[in-house]
């Protein structure tokens, strides 16, 4: 393949990645397809106070509101638009939580999540597990370069790390962290990679000076040696999510499982401290059995003053370039154009892009064969039905 460029499949899928022939993608996603209905669906849930920060993330139109979209958005995809909740979902600038194309797209599959928990502010409502005491609460600020004590990082690793051993199907992950993309745009600077005006986000136009700003500030107060671990990394800048994430990552490994990462920028970075943390010779080996799910509205994106460059699929070429090795990835084809709902119509003008695991959902609805009709008309119906439910909610003095 080309660098910064996208090949369509007959699925309407969209692949990209150096490295890659057209026949390999399509054996590789015919063994997803092929596993659609015998895999581990986990989604991670976690807080860092990076997301308080004025401006950061669009995940959550205030800093208090930020403090529980990770809870209500696993809410959405768990019990759906039409059911009450215990957490409402925050206000935003403008679209809808992907959380509701993750709950179409799971509920065409007939799949739902294990929920894994870390660093929340409140006690998820719905079964999950917690690898750390509820108490210990979101990380600090990445602009600390003290986010997280290394004992928690450590022992979050090693929670991830005896589940994902243990695994006996292909690995699904997809995760819920608000301010997660300036905590990846970190780790992987920290990695010694250059992904400036790379890292996107919730926000319509990502705030990337903002983010420099406190990436910058975090590593020169972390004074991390020339080339930290992976542990050192995540406790000086990272977020609970990415211990956690890597520890499932080198536990499929040991099980020898397939790994779809369902996300955008914050897949990546765990992916990159995984790689940072196995020996460079079994490195290809591993990522041949990785792919990186995400949503065509991620990949389109261009943040650079050159517009025919995707902004993601470079930053993905870059991570691969510096580990020697070939990514592929995948993204939904789904549009929303034709949608009569404007909240979604707004993802095809920049505003959320991607969460939840929407991306790695819809692309495995559409190659199970879910179309593109099907997909806006079930989307539209269950934004209708979210609508009705705020309402009632209104109606009822909540």
């Amino acid at each position: 393949m080309v660098v910064d460029t996208y090949i369509l499949l007959s699925s309407g899928v969209l692949a990209f990645g150096e490295g890659h022939q057209e026949q390999n993608v399509d054996e590789r996603v015919q063994r997803w397809q092929e596993n659609i209905t015998n895999m581990a669906f986990f989604l991670i849930l976690a807080g860092s106070q990076t997301a308080e920060i004025e401006g950061i993330s669009a995940a959550g139109a205030t800093a208090i509101s930020r403090r529980y979209t990770a809870v209500a958005d696993a809410e959405l995809l768990l019990r759906g638009p039409s059911l009450p909740k215990r957490w409402p979902l925050p206000p935003l600038p403008a679209g809808v939580s992907p959380a509701l194309i993750s709950y179409v797209a799971s509920r065409y599959l007939k799949i739902k999540p294990t929920i894994i928990s870390a660093g929340l502010l409140q006690t998820p409502p719905f079964s999950h597990l917690s690898l750390e005491s509820p108490e210990i609460g979101p990380a600090r600020c990445l602009s600390s370069g003290n986010a997280m004590e290394r004992t928690r990082v450590e022992l979050l690793l090693e929670g991830g790390f005896k589940i994902g051993k243990k695994l006996k199907k292909s690995l699904l992950l997809t995760e819920c962290v608000p301010g997660g993309t300036s905590t990846a745009f970190a780790v992987l600077s920290g990695l010694g990679i250059n992904v400036k005006g790379l890292i996107s986000g919730s926000h319509r136009n990502p705030p990337s000076e903002l983010k420099i700003k406190l990436v910058e500030k975090g590593l020169k107060a972390a004074k991390l040696n020339k080339n930290p671990s992976s542990v050192e990394l995540m406790a000086a800048v990272g977020d609970p999510f990415q211990p956690i994430a890597v520890g499932l990552l080198m536990g499929a490994k040991e099980s020898n499982q397939e790994i779809l990462l369902g996300g955008g920028c914050q897949m990546l970075a765990v992916l990159a401290l995984t790689l940072n943390e196995i020996e460079p010779k079994s490195r290809s080996e591993f990522v041949g059995k990785i792919i990186i799910g995400t949503t065509s509205w991620l990949v389109d994106e261009s943040l650079s003053s050159d517009e025919n460059r995707n902004s993601f699929i470079h930053l993905m070429n870059l991570v691969a370039n510096h580990f020697k090795v070939n990514i592929l990835g995948l993204a939904s084809g789904y549009r929303f154009n034709d949608s009569s709902q404007k909240v979604l119509r707004d993802y095809e003008i920049g505003y959320v892009k991607e969460g939840v695991g929407a991306g790695a959902l819809s692309l495995l609805a559409q190659i199970k064969g879910l179309t593109q009709k099907e997909m806006i008309k079930r989307c539209d119906i269950e934004v209708g039905n979210l609508f009705k439910s705020n309402n009632a909610k209104t109606c009822q003095g909540i």
